[in-house]
């Protein structure tokens, strides 16, 4: 069963960030038990290639999602280009925008997505196969992580197209001059109304914690696509660890 069908029919797929141009790092990792890697394009300084490598890496054993770093076509062509799975799409603020997002993910006649070779089609040798279904297994995941989206999220979680709404509370919060106050209680209240809209159009759900406990809320509430952890923060983490025990 495709990624794009769990996500869909809102199965628990687990899955952690990566940063980090290794694809070391991205093998070790997919191996580990995750259903899928966010692969983060925003804000990370690695280009399509880079990108391309780490997918190459994972040799299909967990879905690969790449964080684009716009709205732009030629990020979103190009990140299904290279093989993602599919995309996630930053700062969303309306049902225009959402529906833009949808037409360059999609061929026609569905959307304007251009059609060219490469490594998505088997470099032309699987061609045909991927142009019949890319359209329907490709994922369409947009952040709702600005205040501007709060107030139109229940026109874009209506978008045909829209296989999920992801969270983005850190930058949700600075939005709303709160940085980095995710438990303040307007934050909390916008992400509700989020919530509540993606349930009365039966969307999924996505949430990002930097560690396990702070995403077990968020599963008990029904989300059901979980980003927990960061490659970068895995290292530091266990560096700064072994440095403390023998410091005793």
């Amino acid at each position: 069963m495709s990624f794009t069908t769990r996500l869909r029919q809102k199965d628990l797929l687990l899955g952690t960030m990566l940063t980090l141009p290794a694809p070391e790092v991205a093998e070790m990792v997919s191996k580990c038990g995750f259903d899928w890697l966010f692969l983060d394009g925003e804000h990370s300084p690695l280009a399509i290639l880079d990108w391309q490598r780490l997918i190459e890496a994972t040799a299909g054993r967990c879905a690969c999602v790449l964080r684009v770093p716009s709205q732009s076509e030629r990020d979103i062509k190009q990140a299904l280009d290279i093989g993602a799975d599919g995309i996630i799409v930053p700062r969303v603020n309306s049902a225009e925008e959402a529906r833009a997002v949808v037409e360059r993910a999609k061929y026609p006649p569905r959307g304007i997505r251009g059609v060219g070779l490469a490594r998505a089609q088997g470099y032309g040798l699987e061609f045909g196969e991927y142009m019949a279904a890319a359209n329907n297994r490709t994922a369409v995941i947009v952040q709702a992580e600005h205040v501007d989206a709060i107030g139109e999220i229940d026109a874009i979680a209506q978008v045909d197209g829209i296989d999920a709404v992801f969270i983005g509370p850190y930058d949700l919060s600075a939005s709303m001059g709160k940085i980095g106050e995710v438990d303040a209680p307007d934050v909390v209240a916008a992400i509700d109304e989020v919530t509540q809209a993606c349930r009365r159009h039966d969307v999924t759900l996505g949430f990002f914690g930097l560690d396990a406990a702070s995403v077990e809320p968020w599963i008990a509430r029904g989300y059901s696509l979980i980003c927990a952890g960061v490659d970068a923060g895995f290292v530091t983490a266990g560096a700064s660890a072994i440095v403390q025990a023998l410091r005793k």
